[in-house]
């Protein structure tokens, strides 16, 4: 079993049920398909439902929970139903240990079974539950427990949960509070936790946005950490019981980043950022950008590695490295690379590229790499990320928080990077920051409300299709493959993208009368993907051209600038735009699209 949600907790002077309440809501993006909290006051008390963080914070009262500790959870089902029983956080047989859990326990079969011979009753399907009888399970034997250090006092809630926490086989962060004390206590195996610290508490979370109402102080856990959170104390130790010292970090984001402002969803808001983040894409130590084209040019054998939206903006990096700097690279996707495993050698490159830095199928892609000595170079856009510690090099996307699940801002500010690192490779990136220099006002006007309107007008006629499709060769293949992917995950119609040239090779026969396809046009691949365009016409085909001038192929026409190598990153936005009005038009939340989440921490 699996689950791939957000954990949040809290310790201090103030209450904690509000605060916990807020930081689910800012942590909404990473699933919403339950809600609990659970506080320590003068006992242990859990409050927990299926369904969204706004729906249950009045319906079960989160707010006026009485303590100053807690623990909440948002989860993101991938096993086990949407039930109350599912949702965490899971308590013990006595009602005395809770725990909240964001990963995969892989023995948990195991680890269940021995616990209900041994008389533990179980509530839910979930993996995660058997941390909190273990949890009971260590708390029923001798306080007493061999190869404790003399730093934890005896204290046998630690104890407990440090054994508990050496029984678990996969991933995990875990929260655990115990009635009676108060205090949390924290461990991270390959799942992400970070630690946020204000002057009235302790803050624990998936990652840093949902605290940063509170506080932009944080610290980056290491795998095997333990963390024993009090009121008036903050303790890091390893699970050997030695004690360990984290530094303390500044977030530069900026709070309003994490904000929807005047605007009604993320995704619009993020849509509209591109302007800029494309411009803070570029703004990169060129010491590091040339130390890592050294590193591509004396490579044998370059891996481009990610999933989703930036496996898209991969495949661009590998026609803009042939294109640009005349090189090879290999493109695979995070989840099939151990498939190649056998070829990687302590010459071989891999590029690993990754939003929020803790994608379990890349992270898991970056070890194996390592294993063989691989060198690895990490994009992404969250410092303190388990992905920004795993690479001996390191390239932030500098585009701030992105809340929405789906990738707009991050997908264009990584496809500038590719191209970036394609000119330093012919030792001429500057030519690269002019030509994003120049897409300026390009970027703004496709965002304007004008364009909007347009798109929202396409999009009112195209809400009750069941099937739409993209075509575009080089670049804009691969622009048509994000854009496809867009489209399908937010508004749940069928989408997909094809080669223009592999169109006669089985696509042509899923086209018929009023079928819309969509083609991504350019100058240097006109004639040909025109020709492509007039097969889908002839079949009673609806040509929809997205190119820098207007054709008699098409039915519609949405004009974007031609920006020649960049165009992948100027065709991409009016698709997003659409995307989102899609949503709109069909009543759905585009911030919150059914069956995913932001950042999949799970294999």
């Amino acid at each position: 079993m699996e689950e791939m949600c957000g954990i949040f907790g809290y310790i201090g002077s103030e209450k904690a049920s509000p605060i916990l309440s807020r930081g689910l809501k800012n942590l909404e993006y990473r699933g919403y398909d339950s809600v609990g909290i659970a506080t320590v006051s003068s006992r242990l008390e859990t409050r927990k439902d299926a369904g969204k963080i706004d729906d249950l914070r009045a319906r079960l009262n989160l707010d006026e929970v009485e303590g100053n500790v807690g623990i909440g959870h948002t989860r993101w089902a991938t096993h086990g139903a949407v039930t109350a029983e599912n949702a965490h956080p899971h308590i013990d047989c006595e009602n005395k240990v809770a725990i909240i859990h964001n990963g995969i326990i892989e023995n948990f079969y195991e680890l269940k079974t021995s616990l209900a011979e041994r008389g533990h009753r179980f509530a839910s399907e979930t993996d995660s539950e058997v941390i909190a009888h273990l949890i009971e399970d260590e708390l029923s034997k001798d306080s007493s427990i061999p190869g404790a250090a003399s730093s934890w006092n005896g204290c046998s809630f630690e104890h407990a949960c440090v054994e508990a926490f050496k029984k678990l086989r996969g991933s995990f962060a875990v929260l655990a509070i115990h009635e009676g004390e108060e205090k949390i206590v924290a461990t991270r195996k390959d799942s992400p936790l970070v630690l946020g610290l204000a002057d009235h508490g302790t803050f624990f979370a998936s990652d840093v946005a949902p605290f940063l109402d509170w506080t932009k102080d944080v610290v980056y856990l290491e795998n095997g950490d333990l963390v024993v959170a009090k009121r008036s104390d903050l303790q890091f130790f390893n699970l050997d019981f030695g004690e360990v010292a984290r530094p303390v970090s500044t977030v530069e984001w900026d709070l309003q980043e994490a904000k929807k402002g005047n605007f009604d969803h993320f995704m619009l808001k993020e849509i509209s950022e591109q302007a800029e983040t494309i411009q803070r894409a570029c703004l990169q130590n060129m010491e590091v950008v040339d130390r890592i084209a050294g590193m591509v040019r004396s490579g044998f054998g370059v891996f481009f590695i990610a999933c989703g939206s930036s496996y898209h903006a991969c495949l661009t990096g590998s026609y803009l490295f042939s294109k640009v700097a005349k090189l090879h690279v290999n493109v695979a996707l995070a989840s099939e690379f151990e498939n190649y495993e056998h070829f990687l050698t302590e010459n071989t490159l891999v590029f690993a590229v990754s939003q929020s830095g803790e994608t379990a199928d890349v992270l898991e892609a970056v070890r194996a790499a390592k294993r063989r000595g691989s060198r690895i170079v990490s994009i992404t856009n969250v410092m303190g990320s388990s992905l920004s510690r795993e690479g001996d090099e390191l390239l932030l996307m500098n585009s701030g928080p992105e809340i929405c699940v789906l990738s707009t801002k991050t997908y264009t500010s990584q496809v500038v990077m590719m191209g970036l690192l394609a000119c330093a490779l012919n030792g001429d990136h500057e030519s690269c920051m002019r030509k994003v220099k120049d897409l300026y006002m390009d970027v703004y006007n496709l965002t304007s409300r004008s364009m909007r309107d347009q798109l929202k007008a396409l999009a009112r006629d195209l809400a009750s299709e069941d099937h739409i499709y993209m075509i575009g060769r080089g670049l804009q293949y691969t622009t048509a493959l994000e854009a496809a992917l867009k489209v399908k995950e937010v508004s749940y119609i069928h989408t997909e993208a094809f080669a223009g040239g592999e169109l006669k090779h089985g696509p042509l026969a899923l086209i018929e009368e009023g079928t819309p396809v969509f083609v991504f046009v350019s100058r240097d691949n006109e004639d040909r993907i025109i020709s492509n365009a007039q097969e889908v016409k002839a079949r009673g085909g609806f040509v929809i051209g997205v190119a820098d001038w207007n054709n008699p192929v098409f039915d519609r026409w949405i004009k974007v600038p031609d920006c020649g190598d960049l165009n992948p990153v100027i065709q991409a936005i009016p698709m997003q735009v659409l995307a989102y009005e899609l949503a709109v038009q069909k009543n759905l939340d585009p911030d919150k699209p059914r069956n995913l989440a932001k950042s999949v921490t799970v294999l």
